[in-house]
C-alpha cells in the first residue's frame, strides 16, 4: 500500500510540472467516459444473461416461476447487502446527489461495484425497476474515487461525478446531448465554460465505448414515419395535463407504499411481505417483469396486443376497449411494482419505470381519441411524447426528456410537441409535488443542492463547524465579583449563563456591566441573574443553515446561542458565518484551473 501511495504521489508531482489542471481534467473526463461505457455495457449484459437463464423455455406449467423469481431476487439482494457487502447500497441518483450536497463529493469504493451486483440480481430476477440509477451510482462512484485518488478539490470531484452520470446515460441510450442536459438538470452541476468541455468529452467517449461493444444495438431507436401535425397541438396540451396528473399519482403511490412498508420494522418480514406482493402482481401481469423495454418497443410500434397477450387469469380478446383497459391497468400497476421492489430491499432506479408508464399512457391516450372518432392521432408520436411528459413530471427533468426523445428518434420532428407536453406536465406537477422522487428526502432535510447559488452554498455549510465554544460561562448565582474575574480571563465580550444542568438561562454582555464592573462595593451585593438578559433567539443543533440565517436576520443579533435540546453548546457569530459563506461560494463555483 505504501508503495502504491508513493507512486501516486510521484505521479502527482510529475503531473503538476508537465500537465495543467485543466488539461488533466480533460484527460480524466475521457477516462471516466470510457469507464462509464464499460460499466453500462457490463450491467446491461449481466442482467440480460440472468434473464435469459431464468426465463428462456418457461412453459405454461412453469408459470409460477414468475411469482417466485422476483421474490427470490429481492431476498438474494438483501442477503448480499447484509452478509457480503455489509454496506448500505443507495438507490443510484439520490446517493450521488447526497454525496454532492453533504458528502464533500466523496463516494465509497464499494459504490463502484455494489450497485452493479445488487441491481443485476434484482432486475435479472424480474424486479420491476430500471438499471439507469444503479449505473449512474456506479459511474459516479468511479468519478468520485478518481477525484479522491488525485487529491482534487470538492468542486472538481462534483464535476467528475456529473461527467460520470452523463457518461452513464450517454452509453445506455446513445444520447450524448441528453446526457449532458441530465447532468445539468438532475445532478445540478453548474454549466460553465470550465464544466462544459469535460461533460462533452465524457459523454461522447461513453457513447463511443457503448457503440464499440454493442454497435447500434441500443435499448430503442426509432425512425419516425408520422410527421408532426400542428392541428394536434390541443391534444398535446391535454396530454401534458394528463402526464402531470399521472406524475402526481406516481409520487403519491410511491411515498404511500414506502411509508406503509417502512412501518414493518423487521427487515426480513418487510422483504417477504413486499416481495410476495410483487411476485403476485408480476405473476398476474408478466409485462411488469424487469425493466420493461420490450413493452415500450411494442407500444411504439403500435402493437399493444403483443403486450396484453401475456396477462394471466383474464381471457382478454383483442377488442379495442379491452386492450385499452388492460394497458391502463398495467400502467397504473407499474409504480406499485416498482415501489414494492425498491422498498422490499431490491436495488434499482425509477428512470425505466417512468418511461414504461409514459409509453403506456401515450399509447392509451391516442387509442382512446382515435377510437372515439374525435381525431386521427399518431399512436407512435403520442407514445414517444408521453414518455417525455412523464419524465418531466416524475423526474422533474423536462429538458432531459425533450433531448432524450429527440435523440432516440434521430431528429427534431417532434420538438414542438415535446416542448408543449413537457412544459404543461412540469407546470401541473410542480404545484402538487415540488421535488422529484430523486431529491424529495434531501429537500425535506435541507440537504438538496439546487441551481440557486445562495441556497446551494447554505446547503453546503455545516452548523457544527461554525459553533464557537471559547466562551467563559457563569452561573446565575455567581456574584458580580466572580463575573469580573471571568471577564479578566476572557477575550470575548459575551458570557453565557448556565445552571448546574448545563441549561442555558441567558447572557451577560460586557456592555451590561461596563458602568459597575469597577464598583467594588457591589461585587458581593449583585448576582449574575440580576444582570443577565434573555437571548433574542436560539439556534438548535438540528436547524438547517437556511433557518440559522433567517434567525439572524429576524433577530438583528450578531451572536446567537446554540442549544442541544435545552442545554448550552456554544455560540454562532454572524461575522464567522459570512466569512464561511464567502469562502464556500468561492470554492463551490471555481474548478481547479
Amino acid at each position: 500500500m505504501k508503495f502504491i501511495q508513493a507512486r501516486i504521489q510521484s505521479f502527482l508531482v510529475w503531473r503538476v510540472k508537465y500537465i495543467s489542471n485543466r488539461q488533466f481534467i480533460y484527460l480524466i473526463s475521457v477516462l471516466i467516459g470510457l469507464m462509464s461505457g464499460i460499466a453500462a455495457v457490463t450491467i446491461k449484459n449481466t442482467v440480460h444473461l440472468v434473464e435469459v437463464m431464468l426465463t428462456e423455455g418457461i412453459s405454461d406449467v412453469d408459470d409460477w416461476l414468475y411469482f417466485l423469481y422476483p421474490l427470490l431476487g429481492i431476498i438474494i439482494t438483501v442477503l448480499i447487502v447484509q452478509f457480503i457487502l455489509r454496506y448500505r447500497v443507495g438507490h443510484g441518483i439520490p446517493a450521488a446527489l447526497y454525496a454532492i450536497s453533504k458528502g464533500n463529493g466523496n463516494l465509497s469504493k464499494k459504490d463502484t461495484f455494489a450497485s452493479i451486483i445488487t441491481a443485476a440480481v434484482t432486475v435479472g430476477f424480474g424486479g420491476s425497476v430500471g438499471l439507469e440509477g444503479p449505473t449512474v451510482a456506479t459511474t459516479s462512484a468511479l468519478g468520485s474515487n478518481i477525484g479522491q485518488l488525485f487529491r482534487m478539490n470538492y468542486k472538481t470531484k462534483t464535476l467528475l461525478i456529473a461527467c460520470a452520470a452523463a457518461g452513464a446515460l450517454a452509453s445506455i441510450f446513445n444520447a450524448p446531448i441528453a446526457a449532458i442536459v441530465f447532468a445539468v438538470e438532475v445532478i445540478m452541476i453548474d454549466l460553465t465554460a470550465a464544466s462544459l468541455i469535460p461533460l462533452l468529452l465524457s459523454s461522447a467517449s461513453a457513447a463511443l465505448t457503448s457503440r464499440f461493444f454493442l454497435g447500434n444495438d441500443v435499448l430503442f431507436h426509432f425512425d419516425l414515419s408520422d410527421v408532426f401535425n400542428s392541428n394536434n397541438v390541443p391534444f398535446y396540451i391535454l396530454l401534458g395535463l394528463v402526464c402531470g396528473l399521472i406524475s402526481i399519482y406516481f409520487s403519491s403511490v410511491y411515498f404511500s407504499i414506502s411509508t406503509a412498508l417502512e412501518k414493518i420494522k423487521h427487515r426480513y418480514v418487510r422483504t417477504l411481505v413486499g416481495g410476495s406482493l410483487l411476485g403476485l402482481i408480476i405473476f398476474a401481469f408478466p409485462p411488469l417483469y424487469g425493466e420493461g423495454y420490450g413493452v415500450i418497443n411494442a407500444l411504439v410500434e403500435n402493437d399493444g396486443a403483443r403486450v396484453i397477450d401475456q396477462i394471466r387469469f383474464i381471457d382478454i380478446d383483442h377488442t379495442f376497449w379491452m386492450v385499452t383497459f388492460a394497458l391502463a391497468a398495467i400502467m397504473l400497476l407499474k409504480v406499485v411494482a416498482t415501489t414494492l421492489t425498491l422498498k422490499s430491499g431490491g436495488i434499482g432506479g425509477i428512470f425505466a419505470p417512468t418511461l414504461f408508464m409514459g409509453s403506456t399512457l401515450g399509447f392509451v391516450f391516442a387509442r382512446v381519441f382515435n377510437g372515439l372518432g374525435v381525431a386521427n392521432l399518431s399512436v407512435t408520436n403520442f407514445t414517444l411524447v408521453s414518455m417525455a411528459g412523464l419524465m418531466a413530471g416524475v423526474l422533474h427533468a423536462p429538458l432531459t426528456a425533450i433531448f432524450l426523445i429527440a435523440e432516440i428518434t434521430g431528429g427534431y420532428e417532434l420538438f414542438i410537441p415535446l416542448m408543449v407536453t413537457t412544459a404543461i406536465a412540469f407546470i401541473t406537477v410542480k404545484y402538487a409535488v415540488p421535488h422529484s422522487v430523486y431529491n424529495m428526502q434531501l429537500a425535506k432535510r435541507g440537504e438538496l443542492i439546487t441551481h440557486h447559488k445562495d441556497q446551494a452554498v447554505l446547503t453546503l455549510m455545516e452548523l457544527k463547524k461554525e459553533i464557537e465554544v471559547n466562551f467563559r460561562t457563569v452561573g446565575p448565582y455567581d456574584s458580580l465579583g466572580d463575573l469580573v474575574k471571568e471577564v479578566s480571563k476572557s477575550s470575548r465580550n459575551l458570557f453565557p449563563v448556565i445552571d448546574d444542568n448545563q441549561q442555558f438561562l441567558g447572557v451577560v454582555t460586557l456592555d451590561d456591566i461596563r458602568t459597575i464592573m469597577f464598583d467594588h462595593d457591589k461585587y458581593d451585593k449583585m448576582v449574575v441573574h440580576e444582570l443577565m438578559q434573555a437571548a433574542p433567539e436560539f439556534i438548535y443543533t438540528t436547524d438547517s443553515m437556511e433557518t440559522v440565517m433567517n434567525k439572524f436576520e429576524s433577530s438583528g443579533a450578531w451572536n446567537l446561542p446554540v442549544l442541544k435540546g435545552e442545554k448550552y453548546v456554544g455560540f454562532v457569530s454572524k461575522s464567522k458565518l459570512f466569512s464561511a459563506y464567502r469562502q464556500l461560494l468561492k470554492d463551490f463555483y471555481e474548478v481547479e484551473d
